[in-house]
Order: C-alpha cells, then sequence, then structure tokens
C-alpha cells in the first residue's frame, strides 16, 4: 500500500480539535503506512490536545482579530504574514498528499498556502452558517464536507458534500450505564444532569448553576458539572462531581438523564448520536451568532430545548425540573434527537479524502 501524507489543522476549542483527531485517527486505521502531523496555533488548546492523541503538532504565531477595538489587532497582519511564511515552509518540508482544515486560527494560513502550491485541500465546516474563513477558501479548496445540511447555500455546489460532522469513535459506542456511575463514583438512584459549556466553559451557564446549586442540593439532583479550563467556580454539587474538564465524556453522557450544553456544532453531533433530552444554551459571543442557527436546526424538529443565555440563570433549575419529570417529552426529545444522528460521518469525510487522493 502507498505511503500518504496528512496534513492537518483544527484548532482553539475543542469543537475543532476532537473532529480533527478523529479524522486523523480514521485516515491511520485505512492508511496504515500514513504519516499524520498537525498544525495550530500556539498557546491554544490543540498543543496539548494533538501530542496526547499521538500526533505531531507545528504551531504558529497566529491568533484571532478581535472584533471590538484592541491594540492587538495592530499585530494581526504581522502574526499573519508570519504564520504564511511558516506554511509555506512546514508544506515544502513535509510535501502533504492532502492537507485537511477543521477551523480554527491556522487553518486559514495553511490552507490558502497549500492551495497556491497546488496542493490537494478539504475543508470540513462543522457550522450549520459558515465561518468568514472558511467561505473564503471555499472556492479554492478541492472539496468541501459539511456538517449541516443548510451549510450548502455558502459554497459551491459542485465540491460541496453533506457527510455530518466526524465525532471520537468512544461517543458512537457509548459505555455500559452502570461502569459509568462507578467510574464518575455517582449515585446511581439519583437523577443526574450533565452540564457542559465547552471545553474552555460558559460564564452564564457556570454562574446560573452555582446561583442554583443549593435548589439541585436540595432535591437531590446529581450534576456532572463541567465548568471549562477558563472558569474557577467557589462551590461545588452536593451530589455528583465538579470537574474544569471531562477526559473521558463517553461516561458523562451514559450517566446522564438530561444534558444541557452549549451549541457549538460539534457538541450537537455528539448529541444527536447519544440520544438523551438535551435543553441548548446557545453562546452570544460567536461569529454570526452560528450557534443559535446550529440549535435551530434540532428545535425546529422538536429535538432539544432552546434557552437563550440570557435567560439561563433564572430558568436552569426550573427547566432542568420541568424536564426531568416529563417522561412523555423526554422520551419525544430523545427519540427525535436520536434520528438526526450520523455515525458514519467520520468515514464519510474520509471517502471523500480518498477521491481527492485517487484523482
Amino acid at each position: 500500500m502507498k505511503t500518504y501524507k496528512f496534513l492537518i489543522s483544527g484548532g482553539g476549542t475543542g469543537g475543532h480539535i476532537f473532529p480533527a483527531i478523529a479524522i486523523a485517527n480514521s485516515l491511520k486505521k485505512r492508511f496504515e503506512n500514513s504519516q499524520i502531523e498537525f498544525v495550530g496555533a500556539n498557546d491554544r488548546m490543540e498543543m496539548e490536545k494533538v501530542p496526547a492523541a499521538g500526533y505531531k503538532i507545528h504551531g504558529l504565531t497566529i491568533t484571532g482579530f478581535q472584533r471590538s477595538f484592541s491594540v492587538k489587532n495592530l499585530f494581526f497582519p504581522f502574526k499573519v504574514v508570519k504564520s504564511i511564511i511558516d506554511c509555506y515552509f512546514i508544506l515544502k518540508k513535509f510535501m502533504p498528499d492532502i492537507v485537511i482544515g477543521t477551523g480554527g486560527f491556522a487553518s486559514g494560513p495553511l490552507l490558502k498556502v497549500a492551495t497556491w502550491l497546488n496542493i490537494p485541500t478539504l475543508i470540513q465546516e462543522q457550522n450549520s452558517f459558515a465561518g468568514v474563513t472558511n467561505k473564503i477558501l471555499g472556492n479554492k479548496v478541492s472539496s468541501i464536507c459539511i456538517g449541516f445540511e443548510k451549510a450548502k447555500v455558502y459554497f459551491p455546489q459542485s465540491k460541496t458534500i453533506f457527510t455530518g460532522n466526524p465525532v471520537r469513535q468512544k461517543i458512537i459506542n457509548l459505555p455500559d450505564r452502570e461502569i459509568a456511575f462507578e467510574t464518575l463514583n455517582l449515585d446511581k438512584a439519583l437523577k443526574t444532569i450533565l452540564i457542559i459549556g465547552g471545553s474552555l466553559g460558559a460564564k452564564s451557564i457556570n454562574e446560573a448553576v452555582e446561583n442554583s446549586l443549593s435548589k439541585f442540593n436540595d432535591s437531590k439532583i446529581q450534576l456532572i458539572w463541567q465548568t471549562g479550563k477558563n472558569y474557577e467556580t467557589s462551590s461545588s454539587p452536593k451530589y455528583g462531581v465538579k470537574l474544569k474538564f471531562i477526559e473521558n465524556m463517553e461516561y458523562a453522557y451514559s450517566a446522564s438523564d438530561l444534558i444541557i450544553s452549549r451549541a457549538g456544532a460539534i457538541a450537537i453531533s455528539e448529541l444527536c448520536l447519544v440520544g438523551k433530552p438535551t435543553i441548548l444554551v446557545p453562546s452570544p459571543n460567536v461569529a454570526e451568532d452560528h450557534q443559535t442557527k446550529n440549535a435551530k436546526a434540532l428545535t425546529e424538529k422538536n429535538a432539544a430545548i432552546l434557552v437563550n443565555d440570557n435567560e439561563i440563570i433564572v430558568n436552569i433549575f426550573y427547566k432542568s425540573i420541568e424536564l426531568l419529570n416529563d417522561e412523555i417529552q423526554k422520551s419525544l426529545l430523545s427519540s427525535n434527537i436520536k434520528k438526526m444522528g450520523m455515525p458514519e460521518a467520520t468515514e464519510n469525510i474520509v471517502n471523500e479524502i480518498e477521491k481527492l487522493l485517487k484523482n
């Protein structure tokens, strides 16, 4: 079998990193002798998670453009130019057969330089509303894989395919619930809510949980609370666990009766496979309000409940209790969200990569 070289870029948050790693793992499985390396942004989450997954990563001195006035924006053009130069030398040295981007600061310059060098390129757009960088790259790259059908309108139809979003294999095959309770040291007799505000954390959700802890405690509701890496909270639930980051999310998914989550594209893709009743709280702090658009893709099909960010502090406890006690609603939401799951998404993307290799 021919040895292929794959260069992948995806980072900033778990929503870009975990899809990239999922694609890499699937490529390694299909092309056993392949060489896979990553490109990320220095000081971002990928510089830790990618090596932990067993892959080499090159770091760029790239940051995002601040949408409000900031002195940091004065340095942005210089960082872009330096990153483009660094990408050129990384590509010339590694000589990949294909370059894959799943989003994040480093994806833009890497994919741009790859198109200049006529290297086959593929981008994976996770959101229903495409990001600015991917929309710019869409006209130049070889292939575009989208996670939501609604994203088709932002790209050339001839090279866009609806594949679904890649998720970790462990999410597709969840562990036994009894084992999940034992692993997390939880009480299986209590109703359990999983609260996740993304890998970096969500201030509004954390404050809402903290303000309602006494109510959850009095009701003997067990919480699996991921605060995120960027947030410190002074209180902990009486029943359950509080963690900055849940390394083995599959156990948390398996143990939960109800999930409260941000509406990032990969979070939603995982939740569709998990099939638990879900309350989505879209972040208002993302470009183009794409989390609200992601959430509505589910709520329009009665597959989740949407609570606005500015309402979560008042509503988190009451909405949770109302849903936990409504067996008919829970069953309906669970059934509908499962219908939207795409467990074959990663393989669909690797199939598209293989087509590019053959061409």
